[in-house]
């Protein structure tokens, strides 16, 4: 069996009879993972993300990133002079927002913005939206994104939290996307939280959840 990215511990097997995919659910941390037998290449993935239209002309896009501002970010504001948005798209809709709130953002994205400008440099906050889900290491990517936010500083992530139940896992509409191969719900983020001396400041039950640098 395979261990858990996020914490070692010992997973189960879940099947997917329909898709014929198997995953992997951590009985420690709740962290989720595909098989990697079922990983798509990076050409492949790309080619899936150059389908969305996630721009100033998608209403509804726009909409969740100002929600997610009003929520997570303007509490916090006084706190917040420098951000980067690790895995910005190709529409630059969250770190925009952000500089319309006078707070300074860089962009990084793996196909789109690939120049690693946050390379000795420390934020107050990153944002990373639908990002975490995609990645084969996320404990690596979280530290080193850690090691960049200034102390006091934030994280603020967007990842649909999992249902922690097999039956109702399997049928949840965020699996279906090929390139989502990792999956939290909020007992994985307490686990991250008490071993990386964080403090969750807020979450929404949902996708959303921010955490401070001690």
């Amino acid at each position: 069996m395979e261990e858990c990215k996020i914490c070692n511990g010992n997973t189960t097997a879940i099947t997917d009879e329909k898709k014929q995919k198997k995953y992997y659910t951590c009985l420690t941390c709740e962290y989720i993972f595909l098989d990697k037998l079922f990983y798509i290449d990076d050409k492949a993935e790309k080619k899936h993300y150059d389908k969305h239209h996630n721009t100033f002309e998608s209403l509804g896009y726009v909409k969740m990133f100002e929600e997610l501002i009003d929520e997570f970010v303007i509490p916090q504001t006084q706190n917040i002079k420098t951000a980067l948005d690790f895995g910005c798209g190709e529409g630059e809709v969250l770190p925009i927002l952000l500089e319309k709130y006078g707070v300074t953002c860089d962009r990084y994205d793996l196909f789109y913005f690939p120049e690693k400008i946050y390379e000795n440099k420390k934020y107050d906050l990153i944002t990373s939206t639908e990002v975490f889900e995609h990645l084969t290491n996320p404990l690596s990517m979280l530290k080193k994104l850690l090691s960049h936010v200034n102390k006091d500083g934030f994280l603020l992530l967007m990842s649909a939290f999992h249902p922690n139940d097999d039956e109702e896992f399997l049928k949840w509409w965020y699996i279906r996307d090929i390139t989502h191969i990792g999956f939290f719900n909020l007992v994985t983020f307490e686990y991250l939280a008490q071993e990386l001396n964080l403090k969750i400041v807020k979450h929404n039950s949902k996708n959303s959840i921010l955490l401070k640098k001690l």
